[in-house]
């Protein structure tokens, strides 16, 4: 058992009920102990996702410790009595579960069986920020829409400049048949998506997007994977193919979902947490997801989408990177790695810290 202290950074709730939460380094708390399936990891690094904004504006239910942070890299440091799966020493990637404490810590327990082999040719801070995009895209690509080696057709991906979007170009490049179509607005975006493996580029935020669509996939679209709906239903239902399939990992609450049914359009939503914190019984199946994540990050079929750095994860370093995250022009993902261990191995040569 490790005789680290336990330092994590917490969110706080403000005195208004609208108000968004601010963070503060908590100290002296009791060491967490791995019990059952249980694995104990010393966080080396960590990214920021779009849930823990809006669990930090009061948007979604987050865990009550307050601690954030759903993806992490580090080494397992003790496990709990019925562990198979991983042993003391081991490198290590996960995003964790919504209704547990966060990475934004030193020291996590997390339930091994959504844990996965770090890929051993990327650093900590590229593996950071794989799991939780990984495990969204593959569970809506292969769990929802059900695409597979042999799959064919035209695939929309609204969003391609994010983190979840640059994962599903990767993914369903290196292991379907599909054409990807990458919507991006912005010069930057626009060539990221293409380096990933996107076919062709639509821009979402212009009012020609239906036109665009149809020019890019002339015969029409059959999956779509939407990271941005509020809005855009009416629009699928025209572009889209009957019986095409939409997955979608956000809200579209006002939307009239009665236009998807003259040409049996089939909606999907995709909860990278719902396995876990429901308790399926195929829990195990994200950490054969993450090893398969892996091995494809080893063959360098696909790569990792870490595109920002800050050296120590601190109550500064949080605030700005959900500054920027919120701020919706972010391509890829915003990673974090601890101060105090070496950086020899955290970070891929040449890549700028702030």
């Amino acid at each position: 058992m490790t005789t680290e202290q336990l330092t994590s950074i917490a969110m706080l709730k403000t005195g208004s009920p609208h108000s968004s939460g601010v963070f503060a380094v908590r100290e002296g708390l009791a060491l967490p102990t791995p019990r059952g399936r249980d694995i104990l990891v010393q966080v080396r690094s960590v990214s920021v996702n779009p849930i823990d904004c809006r669990i930090r504006r009061g948007e979604s239910t987050g865990p009550e410790s307050g601690v954030l942070g759903f993806d992490a890299a580090g080494v397992v440091t003790a496990v709990g009595a019925t562990t198979r799966l991983f042993g003391v020493g081991d490198h290590v990637y996960y995003a964790g579960q919504i209704d547990r404490s966060g990475a934004n810590t030193n020291l996590q327990v997390v339930d091994e069986r959504i844990v996965g082999h770090k890929p051993k040719n990327v650093s900590f801070a590229e593996a950071a920020a794989l799991p939780l995009t990984a495990l969204t895209a593959w569970e809506g690509l292969f769990d929802k829409l059900r695409l597979n080696s042999a799959s064919a057709g035209t695939l929309l991906v609204l969003g391609g400049g994010g983190g979840v979007g640059s994962m599903v170009i990767q993914l369903a490049h290196a292991l379907t048949d599909v054409r990807v179509i990458a919507s991006a607005s912005r010069s930057e975006t626009r060539r990221w998506v293409k380096e990933l493996g996107a076919h062709t580029v639509v821009n979402h935020s212009s009012e020609n997007l239906e036109e665009e669509i149809r020019r890019a996939a002339p015969a029409g679209v059959d999956y779509v994977f939407s990271t941005h709906s509020a809005g855009i239903l009416p629009l699928l239902a025209r572009v889209m193919n009957p019986f095409g399939q939409i997955v979608a990992i956000d809200s579209a609450p006002e939307d009239d979902f009665q236009v998807l049914k003259p040409k049996a359009l089939t909606w999907h939503w995709e909860n990278v947490f719902a396995r876990a914190v429901h308790g399926a019984l195929d829990i195990t199946n994200q950490h054969r997801v993450l090893d398969a994540v892996a091995d494809l990050v080893e063959a360098r079929k696909i790569r990792p989408t870490m595109t920002q750095v800050f050296q120590g994860v601190t109550v500064a370093n949080l605030r700005e990177a959900h500054r920027r995250l919120e701020l919706g022009h972010t391509a890829g993902k915003i990673v974090l790695v601890r101060d105090d261990v070496p950086e020899s191995g955290l970070l891929p040569r040449g890549f700028k810290v702030e």
